[in-house]
């Protein structure tokens, strides 16, 4: 959303080729390729750009340019500009980062940065970013952010930062590391030498030695000092007067100089800058907007055109910056555009100046209609906003077909909003419903119900004839996300149908993300039919109109039901759709689309592909807030670890997992937690604990397995097919095909073989289109036998002899049953060490595949050095020295 506008932040600041050289500050920046950060820090005016400029021009070296704003101050908004800035050096680099920052639910800003980070190291030569103005950044988040950046970043990158005031990053770590380099005020103070060469050269003024010492040590060597006390002259008839009545030590300096210079120009010139001064950014087509002048017709003059002026301004040496080599989009000096607002705003007709014929919020008021024609509604927002024009805002912010909510907008939307009264609110109730909103988007759920009763509130004191239906249904559209949250498929239910009983026919956003939240509630109740429609319509109207968070939902919505109804290879291939949507580095929901795509990828077999997919999923899975993502996702990773045959890990996994679910009241994960820990509990021979957990936990999977290990064969029969039988009335396919296998195991244990065989054979059916194999392997040596007699018999069936291939793969690996006398852990009381963590553990294992330190850091989506301080970790908990003797220990273990 901020494209049309990247090209005039991020090109480096054309600066005219007539200026001073400056060799002995050019010598510090050389300095500086042995630091992290060279911060320029001075006040207004001290040419801090300029030197940056002239120097990066000099040097030749690769450069990102940032030139910051206060609208900058949006976190989203400064990481997209950030990897833009940094596309100027390497035009696809951190090309999948730039949507996705200005989504609804972006990923943390460490793990943007991580990201970026893993590309940039690719970049083999030495490069600068330079961020221009940084000092008009004061949020923290940025702070942080940046903070973060200096910490990591490869030492063939430099980050050149100009600055009005000490930036709040941990310098004095940088300064006793020896990677900062610091240019103050006093370093940019011209000398006698290079004040004569710039009044002279540069300004055209030829003065005496006596009155350059004079100008000097009044401006004190200030460059926009000395630049405005030159302009000031240009116009003046007598210099001597001029000198004697200047003062530099005078407290209205600017003051005094800024009307000398005005007073220089003619009424149009004072007109045009007083009245584009309020303007960030300023281009031709935008200033004649302001002015009202249309495009000129071929039998009509106009005095200028906003391109002709700003080329004068810039050939007049008024502190104009063009930020693009087409000198199309320019800039006023900071220090001049703040002169020139502070005399608009004490008083638009002083003496000597043009009187401005705009008021300040006209001036907002046009700049807001013209960014909106074309196409940069924030800017347009933003504007509105200045011009304290609450309902032109409310209507931006709603946005035509699509919220600017769901387009990066939800940061300056809730600054906005909060900053209004609960009059201002209660004027316009939907403003209590955006606010609401912008707060559940940003993730902040505890703070959305509040605005909602007060925007109930204000409809009740509206008259009936006055009151909008639409605001009445996106407000039950937003209880009903809430409610999906909790997992709450009654109140969810509830809420969607009276949102969409009241929203408008053509509100397809909110409509669409309704649709969601019922389909999601409808296969909470196990309605797959509906909930299958539901989500149908949901993608089917978010894919039209572009909203891209509910097409991720709803994708992932189709492939669980497609898994659900035994189509694997259909659900594969939607969550891979989402997991290319997500985009690089993946919005936090990628998480669900990488455990669809590890359930998949466990159910073939490719035990290694499901692994990579389960600690992805885990990884994004731990960007969400209270959430049961992560536990869901570290759960498959502790399956396909059991599968892997690593009975003890997957065990110390299952007992941190259940845990965190008792505690955090994860109640959905608790049914698959049960059936995975009963499974290693059966394994381990602890038959009492299995038991216990069975029936506590009233999982009937479980509960038959157990009768089935106590040899209670009619038991386990009647329970199994008591679950068939429901599977089968509704229509759940994959829980048809784990009860017949599990039911032909029971008829085997029970001596009644050609039962088993038939219902066997009959699972084979069902199971051969979409693949599976885990579903047999995961029941043991009684399946593999059961086969192995299908294959004596003379059956030779593909199917069949990939199912045995499989078991045969396994077979050295594969868990045996341990007796309950068994010590479990008979090396634990040995190690004496401290347990090494999850995320640890994945970096061991994939340390033990082999992986190289950037391929560690590419899977698990963490930076290259962050991944180094986990080896260093291991190896200090381990008490080894490398790799090799890391793995080797680990397998002593049983880690691996």
């Amino acid at each position: 959303m901020y494209a049309p506008i990247l090209s005039t932040k991020l090109t480096i600041p054309v600066q005219r080729s007539h200026v001073v050289d400056r060799p002995r500050l050019y010598v510090r920046f050389g300095e500086g390729m042995h630091a992290k950060l060279i911060l320029v820090s001075a006040p207004a005016g001290s040419g801090k750009t300029l030197l940056v400029n002239q120097w990066v021009k000099s040097s030749l070296i690769d450069t990102a340019w940032l030139s910051l704003e206060e609208a900058d101050n949006d976190p989203s908004r400064f990481l997209t500009y950030l990897c833009a800035s940094l596309q100027t050096i390497v035009p696809k680099l951190a090309e999948g980062i730039m949507g996705f920052v200005q989504s609804s639910e972006p990923p943390p800003n460490e793990t943007i940065i991580t990201y970026l980070l893993n590309e940039v190291s690719e970049i083999t030569d030495h490069f600068v970013l330079v961020l221009d103005d940084y000092h008009l950044m004061t949020s923290e988040v940025i702070h942080q952010a940046l903070a973060y950046l200096l910490r990591h970043m490869p030492p063939h990158m430099h980050i050149v930062m100009t600055t009005r005031q000490q930036p709040k990053l941990p310098l004095a770590r940088l300064r006793a590391k020896g990677e900062l380099i610091e240019i103050r005020g006093s370093d940019l103070r011209f000398t006698s030498a290079e004040c004569s060469e710039f009044l002279d050269r540069i300004m055209g003024l030829k003065l005496s030695e006596e009155h350059v010492a004079l100008l000097e040590k009044r401006t004190e060597g200030w460059v926009a000092g000395l630049q405005l006390a030159a302009l000031s002259m240009q116009g003046s008839s007598d210099l001597n007067h001029f000198m004697e009545t200047f003062s530099g030590r005078d407290p209205f300096v600017l003051d005094y100089l800024m009307e000398e210079i005005l007073q220089g120009l003619t009424e149009q010139v004072q007109n045009f800058l007083l009245k584009t001064c309020m303007l960030d950014r300023l281009c031709g087509s935008l200033c004649d907007a302001i002015f009202d002048i249309d495009e000129p017709k071929e039998h009509e003059s106009v005095d200028f055109t906003g391109q002709d002026m700003l080329e004068w301004l810039e050939q007049a040496n008024l502190f104009i910056v063009p930020l693009d080599n087409e000198r199309r989009w320019y800039r006023y000096h900071h220090l001049f555009a703040d002169l020139l607002r502070k005399r608009v705003h004490q008083n638009s007709n002083y003496a000597g100046t043009a009187q401005t014929e705009l008021s300040v919020t006209e001036i907002h008021k046009r700049a807001s209609i013209w960014y909106e024609k074309h196409q940069m509604e924030l800017e347009a927002f933003n504007h509105a906003v200045a011009a304290a024009d609450t309902h032109r805002a409310s209507d931006l912010l709603e946005g035509k077909g699509m919220p600017l909510l769901f387009r990066g907008g939800a940061v300056p939307a809730l600054q906005w909003l909060s900053s209004l009264s609960s009059a201002e609110m209660d004027s316009i109730p939907s403003l209590w419903v955006m606010h609401a909103a912008a707060l559940l988007v940003s993730g902040h759920m505890i703070d959305v119900e509040p605005k909602l009763q007060s925007a109930e509130q204000a409809l009740q004191n509206m008259e009936p004839e006055k009151i909008n239906s639409d605001l009445i249904g996106h407000i039950a559209s937003i209880r009903a996300t809430l409610a999906v949250s909790r997992h709450d498929a009654d109140t969810i239910i509830t809420e969607s149908l009276r949102a969409l009983k009241y929203l408008h026919p053509h509100n397809l956003p909110i409509r669409a993300a309704t649709a969601w939240t019922l389909g999601y509630a409808y296969q909470l109740q196990g309605k797959r039919v509906e909930a299958e429609l539901s989500y149908e319509e949901s993608l089917s109207n978010s894919t039209r109109i572009g909203h891209h968070i509910i097409t991720m939902m709803a994708t992932l919505g189709m492939g669980n039901m497609q898994e659900s109804n035994n189509q694997l290879h259909l659900a594969a291939e939607a969550y891979q759709q989402v997991v290319h949507m997500a985009g690089k580095p993946p919005l936090p929901i990628a998480c669900e689309a990488h455990l669809g795509l590890a359930r998949v990828h466990y159910e073939w077999n490719k035990l290694d592909v499901a692994m990579l997919h389960a600690q992805q999923s885990v990884q994004l899975a731990h960007q969400f807030v209270q959430t049961d993502r992560v536990v869901a996702s570290e759960l498959w990773l502790a399956r396909v670890t059991l599968a892997k045959a690593d009975l003890l890990q997957a065990a110390f996994m299952l007992d941190r997992i259940n845990e965190k679910a008792q505690r955090l009241n994860f109640t959905k994960a608790i049914p698959d937690i049960t059936a995975a820990y009963v499974l290693v509990l059966l394994r381990q021979g602890d038959l009492k604990k299995a038991i216990r957990l069975s029936w506590d936990r009233n999982h009937a999977l479980s509960q038959t397995r157990v009768l089935l290990k106590q040899g209670n064969t009619l038991g386990a029969l009647g329970m199994m097919e008591s679950c068939l039988h429901l599977a089968i009335t509704k229509g759940f396919k994959d829980e048809q095909l784990k009860a017949t296998i599990l039911l032909a195991v029971i008829h085997e244990e029970h001596g009644n073989r050609t039962q088993a065989i038939e219902l066997l054979t009959e699972a084979m059916m069902m199971a051969e289109p979409a693949g599976f194999i885990r579903v047999f392997v995961d029941e043991g040596v009684v399946v593999h036998s059961l086969l192995k007699s299908m294959r004596a018999r003379g059956d030779s069936h593909l199917y069949l002899l990939q199912l045995l291939a499989a078991f045969d793969e396994g077979e050295d690996n594969r868990i045996e049953m341990i007796s309950e006398e068994t010590d479990v852990y008979p090396y634990v009381s040995e190690l004496r060490i401290d347990p090494l963590s999850v995320r640890e553990l994945e970096v061991l294992h994939l340390i033990a595949q082999g992986r190289s330190n950037r391929e560690i850091s590419e899977i698990l989506h963490i930076a290259l050095p962050t991944v180094k301080g986990h080896n260093r970790i291991i190896f200090d908990k381990m008490q080894v020295k490398r790799r090799t003797e890391a793995v080797a220990k680990a397998r002593e273990w049983k880690l691996l």
